[in-house]
This record gives C-alpha cells, structure tokens and sequence, in this order.
C-alpha cells in the first residue's frame, strides 16, 4: 500500500473505540451498561475503559496483540472489548465450557499476553500449567490496576480493518477455530441491524447469551456504540430473563434453541405476566419445534426473527425475515439481508438453477477476516474471493431462500444424497415432538442410510404415526430406517445449541434395527 493509500485508509476508518467516545460526549449521563446493582453512564464506561486501554499498553499490549478472557457475562467484558478497541488490541473470548483440552487449544492458538479471568476459573487456568501471558484476576485484582492507571483517552492508531475480536466456533467437526471479527466488521453489522433488524439509536439489549459467542457480544457493541443500554445477565437463569423482560423494552431478546421450552414454562409460572416492549425474539428457527415459534411469540408479543447469519457472516445473509406472533409456520424460507452478495453454487463454484440446492457464498463488509493461523482453511473457504459459508440452500422464485443443511454432514444412500434437516423438519411439524434430529447409519446395502431421535411431548405418539407423516411428504430414500424416542437431556449439543450430530450417530451405530425407543440417560 502506498503511503497516500494508507492515509486515505486512515481518513475513512471508524473504530468502536471512537463510537463509544462519541456516545459518552453525545450523552455521558445516560445509562449504558447495567450488571446487577452496578450501573455505568456512558461518561464513566468511557473512563473506565480508558483505564483498562492505559492498563494493556503498560503491560506492553498493543495494535495486533491478543488478550484473552474467560469469564461469564459481566461489565469487566464490554470494558476490555472497548479498550482493546482503543489500542488496537483483539480480544479472544474463550468459551468457560470447553475442556481443559480444548481450553489450551483456543489459548495456544491466539499466543495471548494477558488473560482476564473471573474468579470461577482461576482454578481452570492454574490447572492448564501454561504460560498464558499476564494472569488479571477479575475484582479486586483487577479494579486496583484501573485505579492506577490513567483516564485519558489514549493515542494509538488503530485502523477499521484491524482485528477487534477473535470469536471460536462450535468445533462440532473438531477443535475450536478462531473468527477474526474486524472493526469494519463489526460496526457494518451494526448499521446492517438499523436496515434489517429494526435497531433504533438508544435501543436497550439483555445480554443473556455467553459473550464468548456473537449473540451477546456483538449485539452488545452494536446497541452500545449505537447509545443504547446493555443489561447484563451472568448465563441463563430463567427468573431472572423473565424479570428482564417484564421491565426491560428491549430490540431484539435473543433467543437460542434448547431453552425456548424451559423460558415458556418459566413465563407462564410469572404471575399476571405481561412483557415490556420487545421489537424482535428469536432467532434460528429451522432448529426450534414450530409449536414452540408459536408459544413463545404469542407470550412475548412480537415477531420471531427468522435469522440465518453466522459468526463469521453476523446477521447476513438471509436474516430479514418475520415469523409473526402466535403462528407455527408451514414454511421456514429466509429473506436475504441488505448489504450484500450471496451466491449459491456447487462443488465446482459454478450457480446452481433455481430450486437446487447449492452451497451458499457470500461477499459483504460485515464479513469476518479468516481464521487466525489457519491459511489453508482460509484458502479454500474464501476461494475465488467468496466466503463459502458450508451451508447448502435453495432459491425459490419469490426471491427467499430455504435453508436445506450443512455441506459438511450429508448422508449418501444408493447414490443419493440426503440432507438431515429436510428430515427433521417433517418429524418437527407433529406438535408432539418436541425435538428431532437425524444421522446417518452404515447401511450394508445403501451405504448410509438415515435413522431419526426424538424427543416426545406426548408420550402417546407412536413410531408408527411419525413413520405415516414421512411417508407422506418425503421421497422413498429420505424416509429415517428407525426412529429412536429418547430424553430431552440426552441430545448432545454445542454451546451456540447446535445438535452435535457426529456424537449422536454413535448411537445410532450401537442399536438394533427396528427397535423403536432406546435409553440414553
């Protein structure tokens, strides 16, 4: 890049740390961050921001370096987003669920000079044995280094395209990888959520979901840098989203599957229950029961976002859609985001027809900057200057988009190719499973062959009933080869809530064909 270059690049820069120093000038007494009985203005966020920003150059942190945190959700997280904003540092947010294995995976990755850790996992950290950079012990540890340190904004360069946060995916597949989410990145999502998710300046957000991953973390800068409020809650506790609900108005109330059934039943135990506004719930319908898209809808009053976005992509690039409150809809088709470019396109790169399906590849600026350390993953993910996102969609005339599975988990029968999701979908419709999720068996004849877990509402709901429903809307090949009813505790599942389907297959391996309810408890 030629000098002239870098200085135009520089002049056309926005950096979080910036929107966050505007907020607190635009209004530094309006309420930003509440976590329990502390509550910050947007004047004393910023100070104590630049506390932690002067605290990490004292500890020689600065423009590229990495500083981890593990911690659950709490103010300590959105301050160190920012000051690493501030200085050009990138924060990697490592998951408290992880094993130890997995934990000094993420760690050895990112090479970080400091970790910030919550008391619950200093004993994780001392356990790992690692040299893991400077240890910053959240609380008192950590409150006396920002009573030492200066309040002034400090001076650093740091430029749009620099990395803000590496977030890790859900390693279904394998070991964690790190996203690289840039400045550009992250502040192109929040402008993308004014066009397509209806954020309003001011907005207010509960930050209920692990910061460790994008519902939380990035929805928490967006309404911050926007001058709205984030209400931070610890992890899921269903008393206390409930309380935040009924007094919180909030934009969009996060909501993932695998707890939506537990958050309706705490709704309903609320006495006189009523919800504060809320513009927009939900998110991931293909994975929710659609009995569920009803129930919760119609408790909370409003709309269920008919998302489809990844860590890597944000909200884009078919997250415009609306569920609306009180219906379990026939048909799940996504409506693509604004801001963007989507392709879909087969093995070879090349479009696919209208109605077939086909990997999707997109291009945008709220798109990630790679793995960290992984260029052959980067290489071939981003070939031919599309990110291949491994999600395989079709296009229907109308213009929306059905979301079909994973590239990655796709079972071949005789030939044919089968993707689990169109499966799950029709054992979904029945309103009394509560969950489904299909895998691929070793078949002597076939090859592959899908077999189907279930988790029942009514225990009255036969094998039988659910194999007619299949036979009725599913091609021959399609149809599961057994059916297995199983407890709500035994599905295996990441921490973005996701079906860990390579663990369930296992025991699809281990049982007798034809026998039609296994325990797995």
């Amino acid at each position: 890049m030629t000098h002239e270059a870098d200085l135009i690049g520089q002049a056309a820069g926005l950096t979080v740390g910036a929107m966050l120093l505007h907020q607190a000038r635009l209004r530094p007494d309006h309420p930003a961050v509440e976590d329990g009985a502390r509550r910050l203005s947007f004047g004393q966020l910023n100070v104590r921001v630049n506390r932690l920003a002067h605290h990490l150059l004292a500890l020689e942190i600065g423009r590229g370096d990495r500083v981890a945190i593990l911690s659950e959700n709490r103010l300590e997280y959105l301050e160190l987003l920012f000051a690493a904003g501030k200085v050009g540092a990138i924060v990697a947010a490592l998951n408290w669920r992880l094993s130890d294995p997995e934990l000094r995976h993420c760690i050895e990755l990112v090479s970080p000079k400091a970790v910030l850790v919550a008391p619950a996992y200093l004993a994780a950290i001392a356990r790992l044995g690692m040299a893991a950079g400077e240890i910053v012990a959240l609380g008192d540890d950590y409150e006396a280094r920002l009573g030492r340190a200066a309040n002034t904004e400090p001076q650093c360069r740091v430029d749009a395209k620099d990395g803000l946060m590496i977030l890790y995916t859900s390693g279904t597949t394998g070991l964690p990888k790190g996203a690289v989410i840039s400045h550009r990145a992250q502040l192109a999502r929040a402008f993308s959520s004014c066009v397509d998710f209806e954020l309003a300046a001011g907005d207010s957000f509960v930050a209920w979901a692990p910061m460790y991953h994008m519902a939380s973390a990035e929805q928490s800068i967006t309404v911050l840098c926007l001058g709205g409020k984030v209400v931070v809650i610890p992890r899921y506790d269903a008393d206390r989203l409930v309380d935040a609900i009924e007094t919180v108005p909030q934009w969009w109330l996060v909501l993932m599957p695998g707890m939506i059934g537990d958050l309706i039943d705490a709704l309903r135990r609320r006495s006189g229950f009523v919800p504060a506004p809320i513009k927009l719930a939900g998110a991931m319908a293909d994975l929710v029961p659609r009995h569920q898209l009803a129930e919760i809808t119609a408790l909370l009053r409003t709309p269920y976002a008919n998302t489809f976005g990844s860590t890597e992509t944000g909200l884009p690039p078919f997250s415009a859609g609306r569920i609306a409150a009180g219906t379990a809809p026939k048909r799940l088709s996504k409506t693509p985001s604004a801001g963007g470019r989507y392709r879909l396109v087969d093995p070879d790169d090349h479009d696919v027809a209208e109605g077939e399906p086909g990997e999707v590849a997109v291009r945008g600026p709220t798109l990630f900057s790679g793995y960290w350390n992984a260029p052959e993953t980067n290489a071939h993910d981003f070939r031919g200057g599309w990110f291949h996102l491994g999600d395989v969609c079709r296009r229907r005339p109308d213009g929306t988009v059905d979301f079909v599975d994973r590239v990655k988990y796709m079972i071949k029968s005789g030939g044919e190719n089968i993707y689990p999701a169109e499966i799950e979908r029709v054992l979904l419709a029945d309103p009394r499973v509560e969950e489904a999720v299909v895998v691929r068996r070793i078949d002597a004849r076939w090859g592959e062959v899908p077999v189907a877990f279930v988790v029942r509402r009514d225990d009255s709901l036969t094998v039988d009933e659910l194999l007619a429903r299949c036979r009725a809307v599913l091609a021959g090949y399609k149809r599961p080869k057994d059916i297995f009813f199983i407890g709500a505790a035994a599905l295996s599942r990441s921490t973005t809530g996701k079906i860990q389907r390579h663990e369930i297959e296992r025991w699809a391996s281990a049982q007798n064909p034809g026998s039609s309810q296994i325990e797995t408890e």
